[in-house]
């Protein structure tokens, strides 16, 4: 009776590979690895890879960072999305893009932001600035709002993220604007020309635009989130330009692909919180004008769903065509 049990239970083993490894997970030696879906050197990619090392200090395991940059993110969603649900792939992103603006920026995305992936934990909250440059005659959102008017389509603004074509968008329905956008790669592609005055603002995430402001660069006249940051002396855009609707920001997370191990969720969510709790993420995320933000997977599932819904109702505002 004993080798009988013992047999079955290898052939349930055999058959169910996933039953197999939510017993042992994670594996001795193991490596995680982890998708960004921006380039090395971009503000994403500075986030995530401080995030990876904190993980393998904490998990004992390799984590290996891969850039798949392409498609606002959305390159590095689908490749996780389509990896093995072994719980070894990890999507930390940047969840009001890949998974918010891309639905409606897009007509058809490779994956499905619900269906296709398990939600592990919420990680950290950021800003969007809106940026001139640091010779800008304009200091406020009104002066350059008056400036915007009277350019027309003379003048521009650029981009290099969803959330930061969006928050350009709904500032220019909202403002009667006709100032022409000018896609990047990433906001670093554009520097030369926000230095150079050619670009009128850009709507940049604090990661990389608290930087080029403490080197001198650029100036911020407001954040496009919906509360004032204690992180930064700028006012909103509701309280700058009176548009009180106005709350477009970052906001980051991890997922596995659909159907992943519960061992695995648990085990990620309290590595990832144990990072989060740290005084060194604070202090990493307080220069980069982002908060911690703890969770666990039945927040994140709660606030994509609350990112889905506010999404669709700003594709109505900004009335956007998807690619």
């Amino acid at each position: 009776m004993q080798h009988c049990r013992l047999g079955l239970l290898a052939v349930f083993l055999l058959i169910h590979p996933i039953a197999a490894l939510a017993q042992t997970w994670p594996e001795p030696g193991r490596e995680l690895k982890v998708f960004v879906g921006f380039p090395p050197g971009s503000g994403a990619d500075t986030n995530v890879r401080f995030f990876a090392t904190k993980l393998a200090a904490i998990s004992g395991h390799p984590v290996i960072v891969e850039n798949r940059p392409g498609m606002l993110s959305s390159l590095a969603a689908d490749a996780v999305a389509k990896s093995a649900p072994n719980g070894y792939t990890i999507l930390l992103t940047g969840v009001a893009s890949s998974h918010g603006a891309n639905t409606v920026l897009f007509k058809k995305l490779p994956y499905d932001p619900v269906k296709d992936f398990t939600a592990v934990t919420t990680l950290f909250q950021g800003n969007f600035l809106l940026m001139v440059n640091a010779g800008s005659p304009h200091r406020s959102v009104a002066e350059l709002t008056a400036a915007l008017r009277a350019a027309g389509s003379k003048a521009s603004y650029g981009y290099g993220s969803p959330m930061a074509l969006a928050a350009s968008e709904l500032y220019k329905v909202r403002a009667g604007l006709q100032t022409v956008g000018i896609a990047y790669k990433t906001s670093v592609a554009s520097l030369p020309e926000m230095y150079g005055g050619a670009l009128d603002f850009q709507f940049i995430d604090g990661t990389f635009g608290s930087a080029q402001m403490r080197a001198g660069k650029l100036r911020a006249l407001a954040i496009a989130s919906g509360e004032r940051s204690s992180l930064l002396d700028v006012p909103t855009m509701a309280e700058a330009a009176g548009m009180p609707e106005f709350d477009i920001s970052p906001w980051w997370a991890a997922f596995l692909p659909a159907s992943a191990p519960q061992s695995a969720v648990a085990r990620l969510e309290g590595w990832f919180n144990q990072v989060v709790a740290m005084d060194e993420t604070r202090k990493f995320l307080a220069g980069n004008v982002a908060e911690p933000s703890p969770g666990n997977a039945k927040v994140l599932v709660g606030r994509l769903d609350r990112e889905l819904r506010k999404w669709s109702e700003l594709a109505k505002i900004i009335k956007f065509e998807a690619e």
